[in-house]
Formats: structure tokens, C-alpha cells, sequence
């Protein structure tokens, strides 16, 4: 399995292709540009919907669920936002089929179903969210409002990979709305805080919180906030957005509200969210030439057991053993597979595991029932050691958290030293095409050399870190006076 895998040295985009479909996490399905999302895929994705959403209840968030259709007349009234994703909408123009009369068997659009008013599939949920808040919201004690739903957008993608960009795609998407503009600020960035405390504490991928510059900007807002993370390739991954949107989709749709002084006051925005582009990111953050490398909080299964035995007798033996710590282990809230099928050999079961990203694999064989002991493999580092039976649950649970924060270690090594502060045009392109990663770079400021930049060099601006310091500086392209540092990269 893992064997046939190419290299990532070799081509990294046909490693993470191969890697994607051999490892069973998705394929390419009948419709162009979109993916089947196999069930190991998506039992990753429930892991982390189930914890972004406990996290989004936590912060005060209810769920909801919006139309998939959206009226063009709605989708139009907020100009900015409706520009940003023209180029990008599917639309339904009809409402029925009929039978062709010049193909029999074959079906047609009936020319006399048009609809009167052609109808969006969503690429973003704005327009006919606030299109119904407007029902909502009458005084200041309808605020704030914090709703989330999980949902699925459509986005014309004329050039798709699996995970990273399909033309349908799942997500999360937050829409807020908030007395004042200070309100709905903090929120968008609590958001962003919220993502990032998700991407390093539950991905073990590091990343850096920042601001896009304009031309970068979430059309329709006034500010997008950014989580960025850094794919070992050296490009760079947006792992989640979150936007303040002013009062712009407010005025669009006329969402107002009686504040206590009894005026009527436009209300303050907020939208953000993550997607299924997730699971891409936590592939390409920690997986290696021998498969996926697993996170032990986001793992479908994070230990699997694997009988070695010679006929029906020793296999009952192991069984009654391994049963024991099974339930043990289960009891913790560890997600434990037992795979005693006779179908495949040992070694096959230990290349399919370790394709899969499992983070730790058990070996128990009739040796090791003598001996009261078993052999533990873990995922990361491939290190194998003897255990005792007597205290295998307690040293699971221990070596868990150990691969959980070495994956993180890992990763943040990696891009710590893959940030390269550079001072003059010839450093910045020489690190974009040699080293790669982030370049630390000053910038005028101007959507003019940001442009001018991204077209003699593909990398673009990441972010605008929220922590950058004050610091005179020449803008790395034109000279021009600079007050601060920005992140470029070539970027997925």
C-alpha cells in the first residue's frame, strides 16, 4: 500500500492525490469537480465538527439552517459580495424536465418552466441570512445574535483537488449581528481565537493570526481576520476566516434596531467559518512517504489491535486478553478497533494501519500472553517497545498525549524556521523559489505593488500578523516607507 506511494520529494501534489484516495478519504465522484467523501474521510470531519461545534456553544452560539437557494434579487442587494463571488455561482434558471421528443428515453429542460426569478446555490449564506434577520431583529433586546450553521456551498472551481478546492464543499458558517461596531469586532476576532485554539490544540498545526490586506479581504467586509498555516511544501494554507462586516449587508437589507435610547440604529455584522479544506491541511501538516499521520484528538480510530496467532485456539486466548484492556480503554474515551480478521495477514493489517495515520498500533501474539506483555507501535516517529499487559491502559493513555504534542512540536519547528525575514526584492525571490515558506517582508501598503509582486512571484500576502511590531522599514519592492512586516507566500 504505503510502498506504491509517490514520494513526496519526488511531486508532493501526486503524494497528497495518491495519498487522499489509497488512504480511503475521498474520490473523485461523477459530477465534475466534486468529491465522494468516503466514511474514514468523514469521520474525520465529524471529529472535528463535534468539536468546533462545543466550542461554538460554549462562546454563546445556536445552530440554524438557511435555504440552499438564493434569490437573485437578494444575492445582488449587497453589491460588493455579489461582485466577489459572481464568477463563481451556479444557477438554477428552471424548475422541470420533460421527456424529449426528439430523443426518446432522454430527457430535456422544459423550455416553459423558466422561473420567473433565477434562484443562487449558495457559495455563501449572507444574502439570505440577513435577508431574514430583518424579521428578527426589532429592538436591542433581539441582540446579539449568534447563529452557526453546518451546511454544505457551492463554488464553480474550474481547477479542484480533493479537500483543498471542489466545486461543493462542506462548512461552518457563523452570522452575527451586534449593537455596536466594538460588539461585533471582539466577536469576529473571538473567532478567530476560537479557530486557532482548534487548528493547534485539536490539528497540532500551528498558525499565525493575522489581518488580509484589501485586495485579499472577504468581499463585503470591512476586515477579515485569518488563521494561516504553512503545508510542508513550504506553500501556505488560509485554515479559517473570520470577518467583520461592518454595517454593509445591515444597510443592504435594512436590518435596524431600537436602541434604548429609542433611535433607530443600523446593526454590526460578523461572518466566518472553516471547511472540509481542513482535513487537507492536517494531511499536508504531518503525513509522510508511508501514509497519513493522524493527530490522536481527530483519529477515527487512535489505537488498533492486531492478533498474530496460529490456529482457532491461540486466537480465543489473545481475544480473552485483549478484551480486557478493550473495554479498559474504551471506558477512557479512547477509540480502540480490534482486527481479528482472518482474511488478511499480520503484515497487510500493519501496512493498512499505518497507511490510515493510526496513531498507535498494538501487537499481541501467543509469546506475548506467556509473557504478559505486548508490542506498541506509535505512528509518528515509528518507534516500537515492549509494554506490560498490567499497565498498557495507563501507558496508552500517557503515550497519546505524547504523539498529540510531538505532531504539534514537529510542525511548529518546521514553520518557525521556514519564516525568513528579507530586506531586498532579490532575497524575497530567491527564498520564494528556493526555501519557500513565509517571507517576512515590508510593504508600502499599495494594492498596486502587492499585484505587481504576486505577478512576478506567485506569492501573495498572507496575512498582516496581529502581533507585528512597529518598525521602520523600506517596502521590499518599491522602497517606499513601510511601518511593518507582512507574511508573503505562495499559497494553496
Amino acid at each position: 500500500m504505503s510502498k506504491n506511494l509517490t514520494k513526496r520529494e519526488v511531486d508532493y501534489s501526486k503524494w497528497y492525490n495518491e495519498l487522499v484516495v489509497k488512504a480511503d478519504l475521498a474520490e473523485n465522484s461523477a459530477v465534475r469537480g466534486c468529491m465522494v467523501i468516503k466514511p474514514y474521510g468523514y469521520a474525520i470531519w465529524e471529529k472535528m465538527q463535534a468539536q468546533l461545534d462545543k466550542m461554538f456553544k460554549e462562546t454563546g452560539h445556536e445552530n440554524a439552517y438557511f435555504p440552499l437557494f438564493v434569490p437573485k434579487s437578494l444575492f445582488e442587494a449587497e453589491e460588493k459580495n455579489a461582485e466577489g463571488f459572481a464568477k463563481e455561482c451556479a444557477i438554477v434558471t428552471h424548475y422541470r424536465l420533460q421527456n424529449d421528443p426528439d430523443n426518446p428515453g432522454k430527457l430535456r429542460v422544459d423550455p416553459t418552466a423558466k422561473l420567473e426569478e433565477e434562484l443562487i446555490v449558495r457559495p455563501t449564506s449572507e444574502a439570505i441570512i440577513w435577508n431574514t434577520y430583518k424579521g428578527w431583529i426589532q429592538s436591542y433586546r433581539d441582540l446579539p445574535l449568534l447563529i452557526n450553521q453546518w451546511a454544505n456551498v457551492v463554488r464553480w472551481e474550474m481547477r479542484t483537488r480533493l479537500f483543498l478546492r471542489t466545486a461543493e464543499f462542506l462548512w461552518q458558517e457563523g452570522h452575527t449581528a451586534h449593537a455596536t461596531k466594538s460588539e461585533a469586532v471582539t466577536e469576529a476576532m473571538l473567532m478567530q481565537k476560537v479557530y486557532a485554539e482548534f487548528a493547534e490544540g485539536f490539528m497540532a498545526m500551528p498558525v499565525i493570526k493575522g489581518a488580509k490586506s484589501d485586495s485579499e479581504r472577504f468581499a463585503g467586509a470591512d476586515e477579515t481576520y485569518t488563521i494561516e498555516a504553512l503545508m510542508q511544501d513550504g506553500k501556505a494554507l488560509q485554515a479559517g476566516t473570520s470577518h467583520f462586516l461592518g454595517q454593509n449587508f445591515a444597510k443592504a437589507f435594512d436590518v435596524k434596531y431600537t436602541s434604548k435610547e429609542g433611535k433607530q440604529e443600523y446593526v454590526w455584522a460578523t461572518s466566518w467559518g472553516v471547511s472540509t479544506r481542513l482535513i487537507g491541511g492536517l494531511i499536508m501538516t504531518h503525513s509522510d512517504d508511508l501514509g497519513l499521520v493522524l493527530p490522536p484528538k481527530l483519529a477515527p480510530i487512535q489505537v488498533v489491535i492486531v492478533p498474530i496467532y496460529k490456529g482457532e485456539d491461540q486466537l480465543e486466548a489473545i481475544s480473552d486478553r485483549v478484551n480486557v484492556f478493550v473495554k479498559e480503554l474504551r471506558s477512557k474515551g479512547i477509540s480502540v478497533k480490534y482486527d481479528d480478521r482472518d482474511t488478511f495477514r499480520p503484515g497487510a493489517k500493519f501496512a493498512e494501519y499505518e497507511l490510515k495515520g493510526v496513531p498507535i498500533r498494538i501487537a499481541i501474539g501467543n509469546r506475548d500472553i506467556e509473557n504478559n506483555t505486548v508490542e506498541v507501535a506509535r505512528r509518528d516517529t515509528l518507534e516500537k517497545e515492549t509494554v506490560s499487559q498490567d499497565t498498557i491502559v495507563d501507558f496508552v493513555e500517557g503515550l497519546l498525549d505524547k504523539i498529540q504534542s510531538n505532531l504539534f512540536d514537529r510542525a511548529i519547528t518546521y514553520r518557525n524556521n521556514h519564516i525568513t525575514e528579507v530586506n531586498s526584492f532579490e532575497e524575497f525571490k530567491e527564498v520564494i523559489e528556493k526555501k519557500g515558506g513565509f517571507v517576512s517582508a515590508h510593504w508600502d501598503g499599495s494594492a498596486e505593488t502587492e499585484e505587481k509582486i504576486k505577478e512576478l512571484t506567485k506569492a501573495t500576502i498572507r496575512c498582516i500578523p496581529l502581533d507585528s511590531k512597529i518598525e521602520e522599514g523600506s517596502c521590499v519592492f518599491s522602497g517606499q516607507k513601510s511601518s511593518k512586516r507582512v507574511l508573503f507566500a505562495k499559497a494553496y
